[in-house]
């Protein structure tokens, strides 16, 4: 009896690993099938501003408020009937969002010809030639990995012969080897910081060489203001220079790393193997093979489970630029929104945008989950059954004849050590080139939006804007736009005067949006031609200066403008003058907006902005001392403690303080045209007459937007806007209430203020 119960036992023993296996396989096989599964049908679980459920015929709908609504097309069902827009909603996206959403499925992120594409032409920008910082860089990068390689293989050795030392009880040897293996231990540290350290350069280098060359591009025909208010396809482009070049960059420079070392790896460890295995007189091609099959089988098998990691990181950024751009918006506008108090508006739209990154987030750690299980559980155990039969099969199959003597023993230790060592640097090296494929992946989607910045930089800088615009109907009343591929075409000329004239020959004001306020404006301005430029609200008159500027195209008709001055001393100053032969060291044209800008610096380099004074120029601090006086100013530069006192003018000074500031550049720099946007209207009328009167001593020609009439006797021309699309130009009358029958006299306002407060 003892005996039979023994020998169930030892078959128990023996089914129980074949059970064990047998259940581990079919967990695998069944975590395998569900997460392929998921895969198949991502937006079940990753959508997370609606709610989905499958109707009856098997499609995809979302559910909102109890009621169907359109998916928008990301549902990526074929068959779906909201995406073919059979179901009428009342929340259904026009026709541009609908192209956007279209556009980005099209073009989504992923190991491509697209980004092989992208990232060739960032390369170039990076590592602009062979004899660049760049290469170099990656010349003792490269030295380094390669050494790194050798130092393993090396320690391998030596491990496995401490190994066989040991077990031969040979203490000598033993404690020469261990002296060895502390003296490769130093420049072995040595490299691996190396290696660390190069990266980072890499990754400082190759960021520095994207930021100059989108900053010059940024910077270039005041792409910076285009791309905010005229282009429609950049959100947040503070975000894309800051924060996806940097991770760009240290993507590009981790990647280089990940993929060099591992290939260095694989190609010498290999040889080693087949040289140890040679030695043990064991077949060199039988285990590799079994490794090679194992490797491309799971390979596939992660590649094709693999979510779309470029799509996630990319939709991860934009939402992280918007929850950013909510905060700085807030902090722009804190004060605006302190008064209204609007603080549960801007909270809710924080937390909103703050919601939908969680959301994201929480998608994309959902989707890490399955994969990291699967990816370890093929990559570690796997890779680890494998790589057991591997080291097996040399001495299982060798024909190496030591028989059980203490020299064979020690030897095949020796072997299955620095075997083993190397085995696992093998498999490392493979884990991570498997891993690479996530990390490119993920590079690609931080790669689209690098490029596509650059791109977008470059057409905005020649020109070429796009943003979703409303193609309105013909009008046989007034200018129309042309429209070619749904984006508006540019049709006006424009041209340089030589004698400081400003024309405008038939130039409609047309706003970004394409509305045209008013049409075919016509009007010859020359030095000492003060235009006075009246009209209700959104008529076009800020609109004429953005056009006269170069800030807003011309869509029709022609307009002449002095050209810039290209001169050495111009070009010193940042201020555009006139040509060269008859340069007066002056800008041309200079705008003052109703809400300045005050930048960082002194209170003198707020006068002397968009230049700066030199430390010590006692010729420019006395000018600004004058200017100071005029504006009425000098007690409050007192008070602030000088010229050379920095403070934060924005919130130091007061609106009328800051309205006076910028006059003072306009005194300072004295142009040929002063383009004055209501830049007097928190400014008391005493000064303002001041102001007026100096400006017309200095010799500067003012094209003036003002509500005040004290201010009107010093203008010569009138150019009136009805903000029905009609204008008027000509010479101002001596009685300057006239020229705006609609508008009242000072006196009536008066009485009528008077009437009103004698009934209430």
């Amino acid at each position: 009896m003892p005996a039979i119960l023994t020998k169930i036992k030892e078959q128990a023993f023996r089914v129980q690993p074949t059970i064990a296996l047998g259940v581990g396989v079919g967990v695998a096989l069944a975590a395998c099938a569900a997460y392929g599964a998921r895969e198949r049908k991502p937006n079940i679980t990753c959508h997370n501003n609606n709610n989905y459920k499958v109707a009856k015929n098997g499609q995809l709908e979302a559910v909102s408020n109890g009621e169907a609504t359109t998916c928008g097309g990301r549902c990526g069902a074929a068959q779906c009937a909201l995406c073919r827009g059979e179901v009428d909603t009342d929340n259904k996206q026009n026709i541009e969002d609908a192209d956007e959403t279209q556009s980005v499925e099209e073009h989504v992120p992923g190991l491509n010809l697209e980004f092989l594409k992208q990232i060739v032409s960032l390369a170039k920008i990076m590592v602009p030639g062979f004899r660049s910082h760049e290469v170099a860089l990656l010349s003792a990068h490269t030295v380094c990995l390669f050494s790194r390689t050798f130092l393993s293989i090396y320690v391998a050795s030596l491990e496995g012969s401490i190994v066989r030392h040991i077990v031969q009880k040979d203490l000598r040897s033993f404690a020469a080897l261990l002296m060895q293996w502390f003296g490769i231990a130093i420049p072995a540290t040595f490299i691996n910081s190396m290696i660390r350290y190069l990266e980072s350069r890499l990754a400082l280098a190759f960021r520095t060489r994207l930021v100059n060359h989108a900053y010059e591009l940024y910077f270039k025909n005041q792409t910076y203001y285009r791309v905010a208010n005229l282009d429609a396809r950049i959100e947040n482009a503070d975000h894309r220079l800051t924060e996806d070049v940097s991770v760009f960059s240290q993507s590009v420079a981790h990647l280089y790393s990940s993929l060099t070392k591992p290939c260095f790896d694989l190609l010498l460890i290999v040889l080693t193997l087949a040289t140890y295995s040679n030695k043990m007189k064991g077949n060199i091609f039988l285990g590799p093979g079994i490794a090679t099959v194992v490797i491309c089988l799971t390979g596939q098998l992660l590649r094709i489970l693999s979510p779309r990691f470029g799509a996630l990181a990319g939709e991860e950024a934009r939402m992280k630029a918007n929850l950013r751009h909510v905060h700085s918006r807030l902090i722009a506008h804190a004060e605006e929104v302190a008064f209204y108090g609007g603080h549960k508006v801007e909270l809710s739209q924080l937390q909103s945008a703050y919601k939908e990154l969680v959301a994201q987030m929480t998608c994309v750690f959902n989707k890490k989950l399955w994969y990291v299980m699967l990816e370890q559980f093929c990559m570690k155990y796997v890779w680890s059954g494998t790589g057991m039969v591997m080291l097996a099969l040399p001495i299982l199959t060798g024909t190496r004849i030591d028989g059980n003597t203490g020299e064979g023993i020690s030897a095949r230790t020796e072997y299955m050590t620095t075997s083993r060592n190397l085995l696992n640097s093998a498999a490392d090296a493979i884990e991570r080139l498997m891993s690479s494929y996530k990390e490119i992946v993920t590079l690609a989607g931080y790669s689209r939006r690098v490029s596509d910045m650059l791109v977008v930089f470059g057409e905005v800088a020649r020109g070429r804007c796009v943003r979703a615009v409303h193609v309105a109907a013909p009008n046989t009343n007034g200018f129309q736009v042309t429209f070619k591929d749904g984006q508006p075409v540019p049709q006006g000329k424009i041209s340089y005067t030589t004698d400081l004239s400003i024309l405008l020959r038939n130039v409609p004001i047309v706003t970004p949006s394409c509305d045209v306020v008013a049409s075919g404006v016509t009007l010859e301005l020359r030095p000492g031609t003060h235009l006075l430029i009246v009209g209700p609200n959104g008529c076009g008159k800020s609109s004429l200066f953005r056009i006269i500027s170069g800030l807003w195209p011309v869509f029709g008709g022609e307009l002449s403008v002095p050209r810039p001055c290209e001169c050495a001393h111009c070009a010193e100053h940042d201020a555009p003058g006139t040509p060269p032969e008859r340069c007066l060291a002056r800008p041309v044209m200079f705008y003052i907006p109703q809400r300045p800008y005050m930048s960082e610096g002194s209170l003198i380099d707020q006068i002397t902005y968009p230049s700066r004074a030199a430390p010590g120029d006692l010729s420019a601090e006395a000018r600004a001392a004058h200017i100071l006086r005029v504006v009425r100013l000098d007690a409050c530069a007192a008070r602030h403690g000088g010229l050379r006192a920095v403070r934060d003018w924005k919130s130091t000074l007061s609106g009328g303080e800051k309205q006076r500031v910028a006059c003072a550049r306009m005194f300072y720099h004295r142009p040929v045209y002063a383009l004055l946007d209501e830049c007097t209207s928190a400014v008391s009328m005493e000064t303002e007459v001041v102001m007026y009167e100096e400006a017309v001593k200095e010799g500067i020609t003012l094209l003036s937007i003002t509500h005040r009439p004290s201010v009107w006797k010093y203008h010569t021309h009138v150019l009136e806007f009805d903000g029905t699309g009609n204008w008027s130009f000509r010479p101002l009358e001596k009685d300057a209430a006239a020229i705006t029958p609609g508008l009242p006299r000072l006196s009536e306002v008066k009485e009528d203020e008077a009437k009103e407060a004698t009934i209430n």
